[in-house]
């Protein structure tokens, strides 16, 4: 095989449901076998025009079951086993030092974010060396994490680059190596970010959150803007009580119900039905099923729309976002 049918025999391979795909591994030569499945290792991740081109028949017959897929040796080995069975052992040790042999194959077991961290200060021509050993998905994560003017010199670099000393690559390769020899061997949890503020002050009470977020305004309004998107989404209008639906319903046109619904659970949906009245319900059903189709982009707009209405009328004091394990009682 060569390379190019190496690398569309295992798109293949990884198209298929497990067990159709180790069915064909054991028709093949022991050295074809190890070769495809050193090929699935590699591959981080597939796109959808990738694996259409490697699958003409099947897309022409079945153009919108197409889907990025995603490598690694989990899978590789996963299909070599059900291919090999006992025997498995030997291929699979054979494909790992493949990879490790790889230049930079010790990074396709990094974040991405965790890797732009120590690459970042590099010079130019160096990160265009190590994305040239990269994935095509992970790399693209790295240059879009770099600035605007380091994306284009190492963009042209990389563009430009042909053969490189094997003593380069290995020298770089082992310094990065030794630099992220931490990284390499803790695992990190993702905490904090904005989704965490948006949680807290979900739960504080309003004035606080208002203080907060005025402050803070000040200084970064993008930051408040997009706290403000996370802490209520359009399927928390289901927490609200028949007072706010019919205070929303007042302040949002039909148009913007029967476009934003199309993406509701079907509690929501019927939530904001029965405090309408029959005919007004009836008219937003046909509405909604008049508009057929929709872009999920225009659902999620036009649901936005209704949020950020929903933020004016809790300024206003018409209705109220924060909801207590207990409604408040009413006193004389």
């Amino acid at each position: 095989m060569i390379k190019g049918d190496i690398r569309r025999a295992a798109i293949l391979l990884m198209s298929l449901p497990e067990e159709q795909a180790a069915l064909l591994l054991q028709k093949l030569e022991p050295k074809q076998l190890e070769a495809v499945s050193v090929e699935i290792a590699r591959l981080n991740e597939i796109t959808g025009e990738e694996q259409e081109a490697a699958l003409q028949d099947f897309s022409k017959s079945n153009p919108n079951t197409l889907t990025g897929r995603v490598g690694g040796l989990d899978v590789a080995k996963g299909l070599v086993e059900r291919a090999l069975g006992k025997g498995a052992a030997v291929t699979v040790d054979n494909i790992r030092q493949s990879l490790e042999a790889l230049p930079f194959g010790f990074l396709q077991k990094v974040d991405s974010q965790n890797l732009l961290t120590f690459i970042v200060d590099e010079h130019p021509q160096t990160i265009a060396l190590i994305l040239c050993h990269l994935p095509a998905a992970q790399a693209a994560d790295v240059i879009r994490g770099l600035p605007a003017e380091r994306q284009i010199s190492v963009v042209r670099r990389v563009a430009t680059m042909s053969q490189t000393s094997p003593d380069i690559i290995h020298e770089v390769e082992n310094g990065l190596e030794r630099r992220m020899a931490s990284v390499m061997s803790q695992q990190f949890e993702n905490a904090g970010g904005v989704s965490s503020v948006a949680e807290i002050l979900n739960v504080i009470d309003r004035a606080t959150e208002r203080s907060l977020l005025e402050n803070l305004a000040q200084e970064s309004p993008e930051l408040v803007e997009e706290i403000r998107r996370l802490m209520f989404v359009f399927e928390d209008i289901v927490k609200f009580g028949d007072r706010e639906i019919q205070s929303l319903l007042k302040n949002v046109e039909s148009s913007q119900w029967a476009m934003a619904l199309k993406g509701a659970s079907d509690e929501l949906k019927e939530k904001v039905l029965k405090n309408m009245s029959k005919r007004a319900a009836d008219l937003l059903r046909e509405e909604m099923e008049y508009l057929g189709p929709v872009k999920l982009s225009t659902v999620e707009q036009t649901q936005q729309q209704i949020v950020d209405i929903i933020r004016r009328l809790e300024d206003a004091g018409e209705v109220t976002t924060h909801t207590d394990d207990q409604e408040d009682k009413l006193v004389q």
